[in-house]
């Protein structure tokens, strides 16, 4: 496990080396980024939705702003190596914030950053009844960012929450106009069935292309990586799985706990804890420089 970060890989290296899309958990703090890791993905993501929920047990509808999220995606992405996708929402304002939120994430280490076209009050892209900026707009903040990375390769993938308030034909549209603007990939979120998918594949063949799959109550329902990547697609972003899980977790734990149970085999072990945590790092150094073990 690396502890000192010294260069991930480029995001458009590696995809260009997968052979499959790449899947896209979102680590909602430092310890699911670092279980991520460990599972074996070759990337993650830090999206507004999980990261409104665990930080500030709010909804993603735009109650914090760049500050807030730029803490907390701090100590995420100095956990793990991997190349990592961070949520910017709508760049937190027009062209001179998107400025600063790309170099400020440059600082960080991030590897790619996803920016929206929604009209504030933004939400989550599968909630209803949201608006977009007109796509001239966009395509400026687009421009803006990639002209704020400079020489650095972070990816910039432009996303378009249209589908729903102007249609997907109009989505489309958009998706080919950021990708002009310079755009490194494309993203259209909330598709609502297997067709809308298959559409978005095809009219953007050939453009590093990415969706998002959340589990029942929310607009794309779930397809398996195989079948996207047939359809086109080479990066799934999955920006509920995890905290919903986690959050049933919490759930059960806390019902045993207060019934004044153990929690036995639901739970890990403190000694396998602490291997996630990766303790024996930081004893080899006590024991090396002070002579003393923890």
């Amino acid at each position: 496990m690396k502890h000192a970060i010294t260069q991930r890989k480029s995001w458009k290296a590696m995809l260009a080396a997968a052979d499959k899309p790449v899947q896209l958990p979102v680590a909602r703090d430092a310890l699911t980024a670092r279980l991520i890791e460990l599972a074996g993905f070759d990337a993650y993501q830090v999206g507004g939705y999980a990261l409104s929920g665990a930080s500030h047990a709010i909804p993603d509808v735009d109650l914090e702003k760049f500050g807030e999220k730029r803490i907390s995606a701090e100590w995420i992405i100095q956990s793990s190596p991997l190349p990592v996708l961070v949520d910017i929402n709508d760049g937190y304002g027009y062209v001179k914030n998107v400025t600063r939120t790309i170099q400020e994430y440059l600082k960080l280490g991030a590897s790619a950053n996803f920016m929206e076209d929604q009209r504030p009050p933004k939400k989550c892209g599968h909630m209803d009844h949201k608006k977009v900026i007109d796509d001239a707009e966009m395509v400026q903040k687009i421009k803006a960012a990639t002209a704020a990375r400079e020489q650095d390769d972070l990816f910039i993938l432009g996303r378009t929450d249209a589908i729903d308030p102007e249609g997907l034909d109009n989505a489309i549209d958009r998706a080919k106009s950021y990708l002009d603007a310079g755009a490194d990939g494309i993203y259209l979120e909330g598709p609502k069935n297997l067709h809308q998918l298959e559409k978005i594949g095809k009219e953007l063949q050939g453009a590093p292309l990415a969706t998002s799959i959340l589990e029942d109550g929310c607009k794309t329902s779930w397809v398996n990586p195989k079948d996207l990547k047939d359809m086109g697609y080479s990066m799934i972003l999955y920006p509920t799985t995890l905290i919903f899980q986690v959050v049933h977790a919490l759930q059960r734990g806390l019902e045993r706990l207060k019934q004044g149970k153990p929690t036995n085999s639901a739970s890990i072990t403190m000694n396998e804890f602490m291997q996630i945590v990766d303790l024996f790092y930081w004893k080899n150094i006590e024991e090396k420089f002070e002579g003393k073990s923890l």
